[in-house]
């Protein structure tokens, strides 16, 4: 038996003589928070691209919960429990925070693809998407539409309908991206809450949020994973400290933080 969720062997992408994600073999635990992080333009966005197969890989394997994935369509991985959020804020900004909710639920009705149903319908969701909202702090704005919330509202909403997919993988891209201190803090906390009892893959530029939540750290340069471990392991890496800083191993600050 092994507790790895996911899994990569040698999975590369190229584009025209570039290669984005060379020979990467990642391994994210079960009930992990693993954080992926790398200088701009390492290729982790592209990797969460092939994960969830929203780009097709020039090579190697992708395996989800012992099984292959490397050829299934993105709604079919999603299906499996792959879920994923994005770097922008996506909400259906005139609907209630509530409808968002109740249109993420619809899955557990049978009616994935059917977007529009009656109140009547949809009123069968509400105790679950309450449930969800209380999760993430927004049931006093439960009636409000949803592009009138704060973007640190709008991430936390991001992750009620995230969790509605009821994932057995949450991949979170830069999820405190473009965020104040406070949002920070607070969505921060929302991740290492929600995170309880599931498995959470993140792309986050923030090493103090890496630090404070994060298990286990992956770090690409140039398409390249060049360490895999704890934080105080990686911070104090000489290919990481160089990769971030072009500091010279043996050279200079000891940190990546």
């Amino acid at each position: 038996m092994t507790d790895e969720v996911l899994g990569t062997r040698r999975l590369s992408k190229r584009f025209k003589g570039f290669t984005a994600v060379d020979n990467v073999d990642l391994s994210v635990k079960k009930g992990h928070i693993h954080a992926l992080i790398g200088p701009n333009g390492a290729g982790k966005t592209t990797l969460f691209n092939l994960l969830t197969r929203f780009t097709e890989p020039s090579a190697g394997e992708i395996h989800f919960n012992g099984r292959s994935v490397s050829a299934l369509p993105p709604r079919e991985v999603a299906r499996r429990g792959m879920v994923r959020s994005f770097q922008i804020s996506a909400v259906f900004a005139s609907l209630s925070v509530l409808d968002n909710v109740r249109l993420a639920l619809q899955r557990d009705l049978g009616m994935s693809f059917h977007f529009w149903k009656s109140d009547r319908v949809l009123n069968r969701l509400n105790d679950r998407a309450m449930a969800l909202l209380d999760s993430v702090g927004l049931t006093g704005v439960a009636s409000h539409a949803a592009g009138s919330l704060p973007y640190g509202q709008k991430r936390a909403l991001e992750l009620a309908t995230t969790l509605a997919m009821d994932p057995v993988l949450m991949l979170l891209d830069e999820p405190t991206q473009g965020m104040g201190y406070e949002d920070v803090d607070r969505v921060t906390a929302l991740i290492h809450q929600v995170a309880v009892g599931r498995t959470v893959l993140m792309v986050e530029h923030n090493m103090k949020v890496v630090a404070s939540i994060a298990d286990t750290l992956s770090v690409l340069q140039r398409g390249r994973l060049i360490a895999s471990g704890s934080y105080q392991e990686v911070s104090t890496n000489p290919r990481v400290m160089e990769a971030y800083m072009g500091t010279a191993p043996g050279h200079g600050k000891e940190s990546v933080a």
